[in-house]
């Protein structure tokens, strides 16, 4: 999957993989075949990457895999799909999902209406439609989440 934000300005920002409580809906959900890649004492009952208390002010847990001195994933090559799909998420709103953005992205919050993000966001849609992904979540519902605050762009249809 290609990444829209790039590695550098990830790594300038330290709001992703840092959680104001320690059972976040926030926390990256693991899918059934990512369970296996992922070591089991860092994977909740609930399917979420445990988080651990963080040294940080701002927020009180951070991802067990987050190096906070460099702000780079231990797991990066191995993350979640949902860690690789964010500022991306699966949203429900009722009875129906969506691709939606995280606001608390300030990638996400310079480019909100950039053609650039117009245009990832369809074909990230299309892939997300596509037969692969449908299977996927339906195999693994626990990764559609009902996001408050997120934004939906456009629907997926699981």
């Amino acid at each position: 999957m290609e990444q829209l934000v790039t590695q550098d300005l990830c790594l300038k920002c330290r709001g992703c993989c840092r959680f104001k409580e320690a059972d976040s809906i926030w926390a990256p959900t693991v899918l059934d075949e990512e369970e296996k890649l992922i070591p089991t004492f860092a994977i909740s009952s609930n399917k979420k990457i445990r988080v651990l208390p963080s040294a940080e002010k701002l927020n009180n847990f951070s991802c067990s895999f987050l190096n906070a001195q460099d702000n780079k994933c231990n797991i990066y090559e191995g993350r979640p799909f949902e860690c690789r799909l964010y500022p991306f998420l699966i949203n429900r709103k009722e009875n129906k999902f969506f691709l939606a953005l995280d606001l608390n992205c300030p990638f996400v919050k310079e480019n909100i209406g950039s053609e650039c993000l117009k245009e990832y966001s369809e074909r990230l849609a299309e892939l997300l439609n596509s037969p692969r992904y449908k299977k996927c979540f339906k195999d693994n519902p626990q990764i559609i989440q009902a996001y408050p605050d997120a934004v939906n762009l456009l629907e997926i249809n699981i």
